[in-house]
């Protein structure tokens, strides 16, 4: 039988792991995005010398899974001497910043295809129509280009925001008491079999809840336009 007391009476840790998770999410998905959106717009204009190093940046954090992303930055790098003796390894030590690092380039990778691609895809009528009242090529591309790709990019960008904090979950297997860490916790105080990772799912079908409604109010007021050219 299910015991809901060990659930209420611990419940403080995992609202400690709910913030936790949601910390991580959130700076992972604000650097990440910091880092797509100049890669995402190098990208579909093609740029000689960036475009092969962001390809090869994207291709390897796409192309691998980021449990072992994880481990890599979190184990891998304290196997060389030249990390621990250098100025980043007070940060590179710990798993939080180990965590986020990682998350943050694995969400920028993402997230640079999905700018990417919406770039590619704006109409040329707003370009051309943009050009023609004459504003320069940075004008166009920050009054016009940007924004209309970014509103066009929320629904696929929605679903990397939800991707990020299912990943998250990884974050527990480096110490990090996440939501899933709290419902190890739980289990391994009390010796239960369900309690814990039941009470963790549920928590996380909240919060994937609560994006996937903030992503929907989003895609109504900035894709209305859209809709009615249909």
């Amino acid at each position: 039988m299910m015991q809901l007391d060990r659930i209420v009476d611990n419940f403080d840790i995992f609202l400690e792991g709910t913030w936790m998770t949601m910390q991580l999410t959130g700076l992972a998905l604000f650097f990440g995005f910091c880092i797509a959106l100049p890669c995402g717009l190098a990208r579909a204009r093609r740029t000689r010398f960036l475009s092969p190093l962001i390809n090869a940046y994207v291709y390897a954090f796409r192309g691998t899974p980021l449990l072992v992303q994880l481990y890599l930055v979190y184990y891998g790098l304290a196997q060389f001497d030249v990390v621990k003796d250098s100025f980043a390894w007070p940060v590179l030590r710990e798993a939080y910043w180990c965590a986020l690092i990682t998350f943050s380039l694995n969400s920028g990778a993402y997230a640079t295809e999905i700018i990417r691609g919406a770039i590619e895809t704006t109409p040329e009528g707003e370009i051309e129509a943009a050009t023609a009242l004459g504003l320069t090529k940075f004008q166009v591309a920050r009054l016009v280009l940007i924004p209309s790709a970014l509103r066009r990019a929320l629904p696929q960008y929605g679903n990397e925001v939800v991707f990020m904090l299912h990943g998250s979950v990884v974050a527990s297997v480096i110490t990090i008491q996440d939501i899933l860490g709290a419902g190890r916790t739980l289990s391994a105080r009390y010796y239960l079999a369900y309690e814990g990772i039941l009470t963790a799912a549920v928590l996380y079908m909240a919060l994937t809840l609560a994006l996937v409604m903030t992503f929907r109010w989003l895609e109504t007021k900035y894709l209305r336009h859209l809709a009615l050219a249909h």
